[in-house]
């Protein structure tokens, strides 16, 4: 049997990013990787903003399917699982957060993504692309995935990204930490065992989810589906 499988990438990446996990995953599953609103081929769709990302979602998804989100992504998704109820069979999160629940250190995010979405809008994607590798939760990744991944920030636009920043960022979205107890189906959550900040946010993900199992996986970061994609692919392929 086919299983059908969705992929909601990070910030700054495209559908593209997915690649090495869907080739992990091989033919028994049938995977689709959207460009998110203001990155790759969607860098240009407007507006950029929560509501309009979750219709793209439902419009393009398959009636019973496994979300699987990474960091931007993982926010994403789960605001959908929210949203979409029995659709999503399961839901597998890589490092990845329900935000942020206090109101003040939001609003100072939110100031700050601003700033920086500004920065971008002045900026080359080429330039901003080696300014965004330099990001201290990505530090450490192996060449080649360093490689792999500029090559795919390079596919975006430096507008778009703005965009995206300014409504899909951690400063944007609305915390979900006091609703985790409403995600009915099963959630996978993957972290890096290098990854020290969303290891602290998964353990407190998997207190507050019912129904959460946890896999940390050495020798990765952040980024741990471009890092380490066969494990990501076998925990897909665990919670099937």
């Amino acid at each position: 049997m086919t299983r059908d499988v969705v992929f909601l990438h990070g910030f700054t990446h495209t559908g593209a990013s997915w690649d090495p996990v869907v080739a992990a995953l091989g033919e028994s599953y049938r995977s689709l990787a959207p460009d998110i609103r203001g990155h790759g081929t969607a860098s240009e769709r407007e507006p950029v903003i929560l509501a309009a990302v979750l219709g793209d979602l439902a419009g393009l998804a398959p009636e019973r399917f496994t979300l699987v989100g990474y960091s931007m992504g993982g926010r994403i998704a789960l605001h959908a699982a929210l949203a979409f109820g029995g659709r999503i069979e399961r839901l597998v999160l890589i490092g990845a957060s329900p935000g942020l629940a206090d109101p003040v250190e939001r609003g100072a995010r939110r100031a700050a993504d601003e700033k920086l979405a500004d920065e971008i809008e002045g900026s080359s994607i080429e330039e901003f692309a080696e300014r965004w590798a330099r990001t201290p939760v990505l530090a450490g990744q192996p060449p080649e995935v360093l490689a792999a991944v500029h090559a795919d920030r390079l596919r975006n636009q430096p507008g778009g990204l703005a965009r995206a920043l300014r409504g899909l960022g951690t400063g944007a979205l609305s915390s979900v930490w006091d609703r985790l107890g409403a995600v009915g189906m099963p959630v996978a959550l993957v972290v890096g065992e290098g990854d020290e900040k969303f290891r602290a946010i998964a353990d407190q993900m998997a207190s507050a989810l019912p129904a959460a199992q946890l896999t940390r996986v050495p020798g990765a970061g952040h980024a741990v589906h471009l890092e380490a994609p066969d494990a990501v692919a076998a925990v897909i392929a665990a919670s099937n």
